[in-house]
């Protein structure tokens, strides 16, 4: 299959979404999730070594701790994965800077875009107190361009736009300065269901305001990635990023249908595909 980038009828993707391989726009990218290291997840070290392989885009989950520090971490509790007890957010940094995962420190997300400042990073809202921390930390670093925010939740993602709003950043519909967002879970499910009777295109323009898709395979019964949806995504001029893909079969069969992106946690695995179809590395 011939692979096109998506139509940009409706309005330039921003920068985040432009930068796959230098000088062929529309390639699809490859993302490290949470590092691609599953026993030292969401760390620098993680972070460190996915961005030395290649891997420009890096995944994560962000999360705030009790006086309002953003630190980078998936889960509600500290439990499953570090050495501390306890929900995050009851901590404060100062508290969580003995905590550990897979023998490295925590990471607050102010720190891992000053270690890695040529990385783009893909950035979940896992609390809604991550929304204005995060525009607060993007003013700061002046890092519009180099984050996109996605959440499972769309009103994160409502409430992180006016935030910039109440900092005064002009989050520009066209040129440099958009700051880059996916869909969450009521967005994608309006996509899923009222994509087959044609309006596809309407939601991108009238009722999401996202720049590109972000979703599983399948939800529970639901297969979501098709070629159909694919394919209307694009008419609508929205990319479409897939999570969590770990076999080369199932990269190989996803690229073929045309995505713009794989989220994995094998990065070992993604690089080689990738490679196969001279589009690595990517930086």
């Amino acid at each position: 299959m011939t692979r096109r980038p998506p139509s940009s009828r409706h309005r330039p993707a921003p920068a985040y979404l432009a930068d796959s391989v230098p000088g062929r726009e529309g390639w699809p990218l490859g993302f490290a999730h949470r590092g691609a290291d599953v026993g030292r997840e969401n760390s620098l070290a993680a972070f460190q070594a996915a961005h030395d392989a290649g891997f420009a885009y890096l995944e994560l989950d962000v999360r705030t701790t009790s006086d309002g520090e953003l630190v980078v971490f998936h889960d509600e509790t500290l439990e499953r994965v570090t050495t501390g007890r306890g929900r995050l957010q009851e901590h404060t940094w100062n508290g969580l800077t003995e905590v550990h995962v897979g023998g490295e420190p925590l990471l607050r997300f102010a720190d891992l875009l000053a270690a890695l400042p040529e990385a783009r990073l893909n950035v979940d809202l896992k609390d809604r107190a991550a929304a204005p921390a995060m525009a607060r930390l993007l003013a700061e670093h002046e890092a519009w361009e180099r984050v996109l925010v996605a959440s499972f939740h769309d009103s994160r993602r409502r409430a992180f736009r006016r935030a910039l709003a109440a900092l005064g950043h002009e989050d520009r519909a066209f040129g440099p300065g958009r700051v880059a967002t996916s869909g969450g879970a009521a967005a994608i499910a309006a996509l899923v269901a009222l994509g087959p009777v044609g309006l596809t295109r309407w939601l991108a323009r009238h009722a999401l305001d996202v720049d590109c898709v972000q979703v599983p395979v399948r939800h529970g019964r639901v297969r979501v990635v098709t070629a159909d949806f694919v394919r209307r995504c694009h008419a609508a001029g929205l990319p479409v990023h897939v999570w969590v893909i770990d076999e080369p079969d199932e990269m190989h069969r996803l690229l073929d249908l045309g995505v713009d992106g794989i989220m994995t946690d094998r990065a070992d695995v993604l690089a080689d595909v990738f490679t196969t179809r001279g589009i690595w590395p990517q930086r």
